[in-house]
């Protein structure tokens, strides 16, 4: 543990925090994001330990993904919009699974499992953009969810490159996909700073 990766599970905290503070306070499920990204992450729970945060923040975290999927899918289910979210998700979840299996440390359920979530979570906020691009605008609680998701990447990518240099660790997987995911935050960033800091709303491009 790092101060990059302990500030990045906090970012990360933040950011799933704020997801459940604006369904609960809009009474709605109109966002679309991937938790299955954090259930299929944690399934070592049981049968890998590294501290004790750790086991901890696992906990929390498959806490807050399972709370957040009843609210979704059982007690704010009338509320989906699914007008807006038409992003077509097969694009991604095939790729994933497919390259899941090609391209993996150990070819067992969990390693597997582990895999498809770091690539998962590389591209799950693809359908946050394209439906904040249909609807051409966010509301400033769902652009802050974004900026902390994407802090806690940036920052864990800090937590690799410290890692490379002071235990001479690098892992390949993560790290690309890590590479990946901010790239797809660079304009967000942009835009949030140049606008949301600004009391302004984030809009993006419609898609083509």
């Amino acid at each position: 543990m790092n101060i990059f990766r302990i500030l990045g599970d906090v970012s990360h905290l933040l950011a799933m925090i704020i997801l459940l503070m604006k369904m609960w306070k809009s009474k709605s499920c109109a966002v679309s994001c991937y938790l299955l990204c954090i259930h299929t992450r944690y399934l070592d729970l049981f049968t890998t330990f590294i501290s004790v945060l750790t086991q901890v923040m696992k906990v929390v975290f498959l806490l807050i993904a399972f709370i957040t999927v009843y609210l979704i899918y059982m007690r704010l289910r009338k509320t989906y919009d699914s007008e807006n979210d038409t992003f077509r998700l097969e694009f991604l979840l095939v790729p994933v699974i497919g390259l899941s299996f090609l391209e993996n440390y150990e070819f067992t359920a969990l390693e597997i499992l582990w895999t498809f979530s770091i690539y998962l979570e590389s591209v799950a906020i693809l359908p946050q953009l394209f439906m904040i691009s249909k609807t051409g605008e966010a509301e400033s609680i769902t652009t802050h969810y974004l900026f902390f998701l994407g802090l806690y990447r940036m920052l864990y990518l800090a937590n690799w490159i410290w890692r490379y240099h002071t235990e001479n660790f690098y892992d390949q997987i993560a790290v690309v996909s890590g590479v990946v995911q901010t790239i797809f935050y660079f304009d967000f960033f942009y835009l949030y700073f140049t606008k949301v800091l600004r009391g302004k709303k984030l809009s993006l491009p419609m898609p083509v």
